[in-house]
């Protein structure tokens, strides 16, 4: 191990943190290069750390979003909220959180500039942050459970629909890894059995810049 794969030989030892290099984060998502090319397909780091994976993960959705909508600042920061909406991580040390969160705006807010030639409006970095509080999690993904509070980790689904406009339904973790007994039964085209899990919370369809709104109806 580097020096810059810990941050003590305590953390090592209490929680196994040792920070993943950039060449092995690379190596590891070329191998699901496309998923990460899409710009809506979900990621889940259950042990997130600083964000090593979902940074990179970001960054090139991203780019894809760069390469497709920048002639259209509107199109553009629609595709980019949709991006890091889909991304999800956990950790049970509340500075990794806090880093890893500062880590994804900061990237958010430098590809955006990069791309449209001007800062992030303060209404999209409004709507990214409460993102950002939502889809990156205080908690142990062993327990299931939030760190803060002991109440179960949630997450936030997040859809684009008619444009503008977003979808949020909420699930709690234990729910989705075990659907199929708290699930909504279907058969898959091969008719085998497949489960969805059932949300526990609905939010209105709302606008993209206005989504911390929809939490307080």
């Amino acid at each position: 191990m580097t020096n810059e794969q810990i941050v003590s030989k305590q953390r090592v030892s209490e929680h196994g943190e040792v920070f993943t290099n950039p060449r092995e984060v690379n190596a590891m998502l070329d191998l699901v290069k496309q998923e990460t090319e899409r710009i809506d397909s979900r990621f889940l780091e259950p042990a997130c750390g600083k964000g090593a994976f979902i940074s990179e993960v970001l960054h090139r959705k991203l780019r894809i979003v760069s390469d497709r909508y920048a002639k259209s600042p509107v199109e553009y920061e629609r595709y980019a909220v949709l991006a890091i909406s889909s991304i999800y991580g956990i950790d049970i040390l509340e500075d990794n959180v806090a880093d890893c969160r500062q880590e994804m705006l900061k990237i958010f807010k430098d590809e955006y500039k990069s791309a449209l030639k001007q800062d992030c409006s303060p209404e999209c970095e409004a709507s990214v942050r409460f993102i950002l509080s939502k889809n990156i999690i205080w908690g142990d993904a062993l327990t299931l459970k939030r760190v803060d509070n002991d109440l179960p980790i949630v997450f936030s689904e997040w859809s684009a629909v008619n444009g503008k406009m977003m979808k949020r339904r909420d699930f709690s973790f234990s729910n989705i890894l075990n659907c199929s007994t708290e699930g909504l039964p279907l058969l898959s085209d091969l008719n085998e059995d497949v489960w969805l899990p059932k949300p526990i919370k609905d939010f209105p369809l709302t606008h993209y810049l206005e989504l911390e709104n929809a939490e307080k109806l």
